[in-house]
């Protein structure tokens, strides 16, 4: 049976921005949150860049969103390729962890807060 296009949903922004920070936590967020919240060094670093990503969004004026914070990801990952950097083939190394994975990490956890509010 053949379902009319106009009953098939649309893939929205929201679910799209949502998505995106699903993957980008099951990639970098659970095990590196889990890392920082036994490592003070590591959750001060995430800390120092959760409030530098909410300043360059402006997150003190307008409340963050899955669309913005999605959106960071995403170009904050491009820009880290095009300048060369390869996400690793192994395990990242939350002892000293690469700044795109920090900032990526800053990300999950501000993406968090999204849910709590």
């Amino acid at each position: 049976m053949r379902v009319p296009f106009t009953r098939v949903a649309p893939r929205t922004a929201v679910d799209s921005a949502r998505s995106t920070l699903a993957a980008l936590t099951v990639s970098v967020g659970t095990v590196g949150l889990a890392a920082a919240a036994t490592r003070p060094g590591l959750l001060a670093l995430v800390d120092q860049h959760a409030a530098a990503v909410r300043d360059s969004l402006d997150g003190d004026r307008r409340p963050l969103t899955a669309a913005t914070l999605a959106g960071y990801a995403e170009g904050l990952r491009e820009a880290a390729l095009e300048h060369g950097w390869a996400p690793p083939r192994g395990p990242v190394d939350w002892d000293a962890p690469e700044w795109p994975h920090a900032r990526l990490l800053a990300v999950c956890a501000l993406a968090r807060t999204l849910d709590e509010t």
